[in-house]
């Protein structure tokens, strides 16, 4: 990938994650990466493919966080790797989680079966912990695992550190 490449796509993320993807036109992408707006053009057919663009990646950097996770055979260590995750991820990656966020709201690039392999190792585990409703408390700690994520993104992580802890304390 060429420099001015990873440029527009850095600056699109930035842009998408903080503003709204229908909010950033693609002369404020190009201004951002320090390009033409017709390179931008030259790289990808569209504004909606530059957007399919990072979405790709994001895939892909998705199964990179999630694979500790579902091949853990542990039942306790998934569900503590679980509650720890959002805590790991550095500030730099906080725009590429906050695009993944926002997109969730808008249907045609909404997965209700991205989180699916995650939450079905969470109800293994609550299983072989014989907790009484597994599923139910898999989709329970997935969201609250979610709205801690979203609590870090937006006010850093010192303003979840408690919720870590008690969610450990609470999962023994």
């Amino acid at each position: 990938m060429t420099d001015k490449k990873e440029n527009i796509l850095k600056a699109a993320l930035e842009l998408f994650a903080n503003e709204g993807y229908n909010a950033v036109s693609t002369n404020a992408i190009a201004k951002k990466a320090g390009v033409s707006e017709g390179l931008i053009f030259r790289h990808f057919e569209n504004k909606k493919a530059l957007l399919d663009s990072i979405m790709q990646m994001a895939e892909q950097k998705i199964n990179i966080v999630f694979a500790p996770i579902l091949f853990e055979t542990d039942p306790l260590n998934v569900i503590h790797h679980s509650i720890s995750l959002p805590f790991q991820i550095e500030e730099s990656e906080y725009d590429f989680w906050r695009l993944q966020f926002k997109l969730k709201w808008q249907s045609e690039y909404y997965n209700v079966d991205k989180m699916k392999p995650v939450i079905d190792k969470f109800i293994w585990a609550f299983t072989m912990l014989g907790y009484q409703n597994p599923a139910l408390e898999a989709t329970f700690l997935e969201q609250i695992i979610e709205t801690i994520s979203i609590g870090i993104l937006r006010n850093g992580k010192e303003s979840q550190l408690n919720y870590q802890q008690f969610l450990i304390n609470k999962y023994q």
